[in-house]
């Protein structure tokens, strides 16, 4: 193990089992924060700054549900445990990174090759495409701010959402002149002679003397 040693803070808890939502949204909030679950509810986080404040916040809302908890400071692991932990924490970034390329790789490319396919080139369909691909970096921005030990699918998924960045600014370029061709088509075929003049329609039926209707 080559990363300098850390210390870390190890949180066991409980929280009542119904109802069962609050015991799920404790878990994704343990979770999205980078917990790395060494069995069920018990996980552990590097010992970092930006993670006391959300910390201290998460065991709050444990003891407001009912429940309790243990956070415990661990200053120093034996060198193979710690390795454990390490590679645990670089298996899970992994793992995530390797979701987000399959994501540029599948779903969102094979969504542009159908759009493209069928011709939709339209703004509506376009700016769909594009909040997926800001889903997607802001996805990315999470997982790197909890890969402590960054791990090696990082460039790799940074490479790929490049790359999709690119295959949609050129399905935006085609909406572009779809739309510019549209917007100056003209309206109407006047033809080689332009406007033809306006001509005013003549009464058919005659007009009886004006002093008819006195007599």
């Amino acid at each position: 193990m080559t990363q300098a040693r850390r210390k870390y803070q190890l949180l066991i808890y409980q929280v009542p089992s119904q109802p069962s939502a609050a015991r799920v949204g404790v878990w994704r909030e343990l979770k999205r924060m980078g917990a790395l679950y060494l069995q069920q509810s018990v996980c552990i986080f590097p010992d970092v700054k930006t993670l006391r404040a959300p910390l201290q916040g998460i065991t709050e809302r444990i003891s407001a549900l009912g429940g309790t908890f243990h956070l415990l400071p661990l200053r120093s692991l034996p060198l193979e445990e710690e390795t454990k932990i390490v590679e645990g924490f670089l298996a899970q970034s992994t793992q995530q990174y390797d979701e987000i390329i399959e994501n540029c790789e599948v779903n969102f490319t094979k969504e542009i090759e159908f759009e493209t396919f069928r011709q939709n080139f339209t703004y509506a369909e376009a700016e769909e495409i594009r909040q997926d691909l800001d889903k997607m970096k802001r996805w990315y921005e999470r997982v790197v701010a909890r890969d402590w030990y960054e791990a090696a699918r990082r460039e790799d998924a940074a490479a790929w959402i490049e790359r999709r960045e690119r295959l949609l600014e050129e399905f935006e370029e085609k909406v572009f002149a779809r739309h510019q061709a549209s917007e100056y088509e003209p309206a109407l075929n006047l033809g080689s002679e332009g406007l033809e003049p306006l001509r005013i329609r003549r009464r058919t039926t005659p007009r009886g003397p004006r002093n008819a209707a006195r007599h």
